[in-house]
């Protein structure tokens, strides 16, 4: 059976987006959460449904929430999901 995303999971995703992709949590933010000025961004959670970032913009730090085109099955697929967004975010890159 699949893994299903635990908090376990959840934190093993985010120490390695935030530890060897932050370029792409960032560019997530910019794109998906609507915010182009994020000049830097760390994961915070991902479940099934989306993924909790912490953005810095200026001197304002602030939380957003982005929710996912479909519900994850597993940390596969999250993988796979992730890889996806940020191809899909350079394709169609913002400001």
């Amino acid at each position: 059976m699949a893994d299903l995303l635990t908090s376990a999971i959840s934190d093993r995703i985010c120490k390695h987006m935030n530890e060897d992709h932050a370029e792409a949590i960032a560019l997530y933010a910019k794109v998906y959460g609507n915010q182009p000025e994020t000049e830097t961004a760390q994961m915070l959670s991902i479940d099934a449904q989306g993924m909790n970032l912490s953005i810095q913009i200026q001197e304002k730090k602030d939380t957003l929430r982005i929710e996912f085109d479909h519900t994850l099955t597993d940390s596969e697929d999250a993988h796979q999901t992730l890889i996806a967004m940020v191809r899909q975010a350079r394709t169609n890159p913002v400001g």
